[in-house]
């Protein structure tokens, strides 16, 4: 799993190459994990980190959207280019495929329950899949 300490290491990387984008990005990263922690008043866990990390990709994904259709492709550029940043170090995430089968395996499970299957199928799936991607599959499949 990513440890902050891989994101700090990278940052310097970033730094001595001049790399500014990734710069921003990485300390935007460190901030967002340093504030997690003094929430939690305490260290974080691998757990913590990739929550972290999903909520400022998210974040991202937002604000593209909102920046594309608020005719601003600039700032949207810009946003697009740190949530690659911020994806290198998330997992990689499941087909589609893949997530059919497991929903179909949950579905057999909740007895064709929405709420069941998405409560089951976010269990087996955390951190492997986006909740949106789960969501529209479950209810094709239903």
């Amino acid at each position: 799993m990513i440890s902050v300490d891989k994101i700090r290491t990278d940052l310097n990387q970033a730094v001595k190459a001049k790399d500014a984008d990734k710069v921003s990005t990485l300390r935007m990263l460190l901030a967002a994990l340093h504030n997690a922690e003094i929430e939690k008043k305490g260290g974080l866990e691998s757990q913590d980190v990739l929550r972290v990390l999903k909520q400022e990709a998210k974040k991202r994904q937002e604000s593209i959207e909102a920046y594309r259709k608020g005719g601003r492709p600039e700032l949207a550029d810009k946003e697009t280019s740190e949530l690659k940043i911020i994806k290198a170090y998330l997992p990689q995430e499941m087909g589609e495929e893949e997530i059919r089968q497991a929903v179909k395996a949950v579905l057999a499970e909740a007895k064709g329950d929405f709420g069941q299957a998405m409560k089951l199928a976010m269990v087996r799936l955390a951190g492997k899949a986006d909740g949106a991607v789960v969501a529209r599959i479950v209810k094709q499949e239903l």
